[in-house]
């Protein structure tokens, strides 16, 4: 018997050992619980600092259930987090950006909570390496990432996979992030790095966990949607139900990313079962799986629980107290005045001054011909009065940059043609609507109650230009000139103001809309600013003292003899009667 023979025999062997011994232990059933959290965005405690009012969810309630289900289950709890944590509130950018020598709060409340697991999500690269490698060092469980591979070695940056024996029973799990990260963000935020396709990565990693460890649960940990989202032929974005289907030897996957909550069961292509579950966002629900393993056999349930009617964790919030007091502290500066209210609900029906103050600033921080934005909040709103930096992060939601394209007056209105195109309906009559809105609920915070993405709505200032919603798609938009008077070019090159997030490519407007090919976007940036956009704003505000917005009126949906009573209607679905 050769060699390689006497090797394969000696791991059978130790394999029928070790599962005899499995099983031995297992003579009565053994029950583990596995917890996710998921997009917490900041949400940690139960006060949401941009609206200084109570928060319904937090991982300050969260932590009330986690402690009920050690109580019960003991030892047997595996806790997961999935992304995401490092944006979205003002606690993040402060400890982000400004108390950059305290340890970072979102590294503080998981080990804190004693997370047993934590995956990278796509908002957490958007922070910089500076912030997110300062984050993981300081991060006590392991840091999971299959797919993000090191340039330099060609091996994965972050541990792949980690082993967890709960009550006798072997868990793998298996931590991936959605590679579409470079249509969204400048490769100086994840420079020294590649994101490989999931379903193939999962695969390999998979045979590989199953031939080393012949772990009794496999667990998936993907910070990516069930489906959707961008699809290119090297990936797709949202893949997590492509790889329950087709990567076999997955029992549980616990996803996030496009914060909508789901629980269900997808058959994979030997015929297994797999369950996946996703909690949706801002700690507002944990997706719990029950895992009973014994002689029999595995069993797996899951269920979303809310958390949001649960007791605050008094002892927690009493811990963190020094860094919620240092953020009210930070967050309570007065920078200025705003004379008049401003609301992101009155950007969706036409020229508004919430957005048209972003656009405004914009080109007098660039010097552009041109400025592109899109309301990033559904129904955000800065009061008349002292303006405070929390309300910055009700004006500019992200941390974007600032950033100069240049752009031809051809591609701008093709770029504005997709744009109204997810936002704006094709009527057929006066009775229809007139944006793209539905009565779905998918739990979507980005969403709501438009069909698509809100932040891709993107609106233009420094062009009078209007919007049938008789044409069809592609032909809706007509620029009349420059709001300077001067003559509109379609062949002329201009300088267009937009934040980072769009400029390096994300939700395809530049790309599929305009017709730029996404190698060449870089090239078309003429500078960027070195703080976030946010950051600008606030000093523009501060710089000014008092500010008074005001719509430019420089676009409108037309015909008003069909739009006006339209919009109203639509106004009335979305917000309610005044």
């Amino acid at each position: 018997m050769q060699a390689k023979d006497h090797k394969t025999m000696k791991k059978l062997l130790i394999s029928a050992i070790m599962m005899t011994m499995a099983t031995a232990t297992m003579a009565d059933d053994t029950t583990i619980k596995v917890l996710q959290t998921s997009d917490v965005h900041g949400h940690f405690f139960p006060y949401d600092f941009i609206s200084r009012k109570e928060d319904r969810g937090s991982l300050a309630r969260t932590s009330s259930y986690i402690k009920k289900v050690r109580e019960e289950y003991g030892d047997n709890v595996l806790l997961l987090d999935n992304g995401d944590i490092l944006q979205g509130q003002p606690v993040c950018y402060y400890f982000n950006y400004v108390n950059t020598g305290a340890e970072n709060v979102a590294a503080s409340v998981v080990n804190y909570l004693g997370y047993d697991a934590e995956a990278l999500g796509n908002h957490d690269v958007e922070t910089g390496h500076r912030v997110y490698d300062k984050w993981i060092s300081e991060v006590r469980c392991p840091m999971l990432g299959a797919n993000i591979i090191d340039t330099a070695t060609g091996r994965p940056w972050l541990k792949p996979y980690a082993i967890f024996t709960r009550g006798g029973v072997k868990i793998a799990v298996l931590g991936m992030i959605t590679p579409a990260i470079p249509n969204w963000l400048n490769e100086e935020l994840w420079s020294g790095l590649r994101f490989e396709e999931m379903t193939s990565c999962a695969r390999k990693w998979v045979n590989l966990i199953k031939e080393r460890e012949q772990p009794d649960v496999i667990i998936g940990l993907f910070h990516s949607g069930r489906d959707g989202g961008i699809k290119t032929p090297e990936y797709d974005e949202d893949a997590t139900l492509r790889i329950a289907r087709e990567v076999a030897g997955f029992d549980l996957i616990m996803f996030g990313h496009d914060h909508t909550k789901f629980e269900g069961w997808v058959r994979n292509e030997v015929g297994d079962s797999v369950l996946l579950l996703n909690p949706s966002c801002f700690a507002v629900n944990i997706a719990e799986a029950t895992i009973t393993v014994g002689k029999e056999g595995k069993r797996i349930e899951g269920r979303i629980v809310s958390t949001t009617d649960q007791p605050i964790d008094e002892e927690y919030v009493a811990h963190f107290r020094p860094q919620i007091d240092s953020t009210m502290n930070f967050i309570g500066k007065q920078i200025g005045v705003f004379e008049e209210t401003v609301s992101s609900r009155d950007c969706f029906f036409g020229s508004a001054p919430f957005t048209d103050l972003i656009h405004q600033m914009q080109m007098q921080l660039t010097g552009a011909d041109i400025s592109i934005t899109a309301p990033l909040s559904f129904n955000a709103m800065i009061k008349q009065g002292p303006v405070y930096v929390s309300d910055m992060f009700n004006l500019y939601k992200y941390e974007n940059k600032l950033y100069t394209v240049m752009l031809s007056g051809e591609e701008i209105l093709k770029h504005l043609e997709m744009s109204y195109d997810l936002w704006g309906n094709t009527m057929t009559s006066p009775d229809d609507h007139a944006l793209r809105i539905t009565t779905r609920t998918t739990g979507d915070q980005q969403r709501v109650g438009f069909e698509n993405l809100l932040f891709n709505f993107d609106s233009a200032a420094g062009i009078d230009y209007e919007v049938d919603l008789t044409k069809p798609d592609g032909q809706k938009v007509k620029i009349f000139r420059m709001s300077n008077g001067k003559r509109f070019n379609p062949k002329k090159m201009y300088r267009v103001a937009m934040n980072s997030y769009r400029a390096n490519g994300g939700g395809e407007l530049l790309t599929r809309g305009a017709g730029i090919s996404k190698d060449s976007l870089e090239s078309r940036i003429v500078w960027q600013s070195e703080k976030d956009l946010r950051f600008y704003l606030m000093k523009e505000i501060e710089r000014q003292g008092s500010v008074n917005p005001k719509a430019l009126n420089n676009w409108r949906f037309v015909p008003e003899k069909w739009t006006k009573e339209a919009l109203r209607r639509d106004r009335e679905q979305l917000f309610g009667k005044r």
